[in-house]
């Protein structure tokens, strides 16, 4: 065991996103590529991508990516979607066989649409139903992971390096008009395909670098309201969070933003803009418990849009940078270089900021 000093410990994890502002869609092995030169901010213990855009054929199904452990477990969960849903796809996710990435499970996708009549006789909309269907596969059918849930966009993960994970996957098959991904150094949990980044939820996908302190009271308070949170990781709560603030209580992103990254109470007494200073109040304290401590860079892609966030006390990295159309986020420059070499207006938003 080495000690302190002996060891080099980068500011854990990867992340990168470049979204184009006009619609236009990307090959995916500009993402995979932009993730080499932070290789060594990754340990191989996971790595990912999600694509928004990359299914236009079946834009008005919804997109669920499932990891099985056996042939039973997929027949198992196969049965229990047909009751829930119009399957009208079926299909093993394409991979390429790769010695970088080994002891993959079943992957799987299917392209579905609730039924009206399920829908009518629980009264609920498609978004909760799906989101209530992805908590109910994930918490209690032991062996089958759905690890990407929405429309038009799909989530591709597994334990390695990035650079690899996006061969394995053929990303460059697909074309999305944004792109996020990750690189992974787990500091608490243990390296698995369903724990690695992006963590999304419907059409939400989170990657994040840091370590919040906050796991447990945000967990308590999100689990109040039908989330489940089963791989006790906190960008998994993180997602589910920003669900809640976005989808549930219809928070606009600054409003949201503003839950997770709360201004100081210096800052929100300081303000003079007295509506202002009403908002920041009403929010930090109705939401206190979503508050979000400790180190984090957040990126979150939605449809249509890409919501980059530093902590308060800017302490994990993160660089912007812009070209024509397309904005650019990294964990460091030199992966935005990779994407546009000649990148421009490369700035670090600063802590709290998005």
């Amino acid at each position: 065991m080495k000690v302190e000093g002996q060891v080099r410990i980068p500011s854990g994890c990867a992340i990168a996103a470049v979204i184009s502002k006009e619609g236009k869609r990307m090959s995916g092995d500009i993402i995979y590529n932009a993730m080499k030169p932070m290789h060594d901010r990754s340990n191989g213990l996971g790595g990912g991508f999600s694509g928004y855009g990359i299914y236009p054929e079946y834009k008005d199904f919804y997109a669920l990516h499932l990891f099985y452990d056996s042939r039973a477990t997929r027949k198992k969960c196969e049965e229990f979607l047909k009751d829930r849903f119009e399957i009208v796809k079926s299909e093993k996710i394409p991979t390429r066989t790769i010695p970088e990435i080994k002891d993959e499970p079943i992957i799987w996708r299917y392209f579905v649409a609730p039924f009206k009549s399920l829908l009518c006789s629980l009264q609920l909309d498609e978004k909760e139903f799906v989101a209530r269907t992805v908590m109910k596969i994930n918490s209690e059918l032991l062996g089958a992971y759905v690890f990407s849930s929405g429309k038009n966009m799909g989530t591709f993960k597994a334990v390695g390096y990035p650079e690899d994970v996006g061969v394995f996957y053929k990303l460059e098959e697909y074309e999305g008009y944004c792109w996020i991904a990750h690189g992974r150094y787990p500091t608490n949990t243990p390296g698995w395909w369903g724990g690695a980044h992006p963590f999304t939820l419907l059409d939400w996908s989170i990657v994040h670098n840091g370590e919040i302190s906050s796991y447990d009271a945000n967990r308590r308070f999100i689990e109040m309201f039908g989330y489940k949170c089963t791989l006790q990781t906190d960008t998994e709560v993180i997602t589910y969070i920003m669900d809640y603030l976005l989808r549930v209580q219809g928070l606009t992103l600054d409003e949201a933003a503003s839950v997770v990254a709360a201004p100081f109470w210096s800052t929100i007494e300081d303000k003079t803009n007295l509506a202002e200073k009403e908002k920041y109040t009403f929010l930090r304290t109705l939401f206190a418990s979503l508050l979000i401590t400790g180190p984090f860079s957040i990126v979150l892609g939605f449809e249509g849009g890409l919501m980059a966030l530093n902590d308060r006390l800017k302490l994990r990295s993160m660089v912007v940078g812009e070209k024509e159309d397309k904005v650019f986020i990294a964990s460091e420059e030199a992966a935005i270089r990779t994407m546009e070499p000649d990148a421009q207006n490369i700035w670090a938003p600063a802590g709290g900021e998005r």
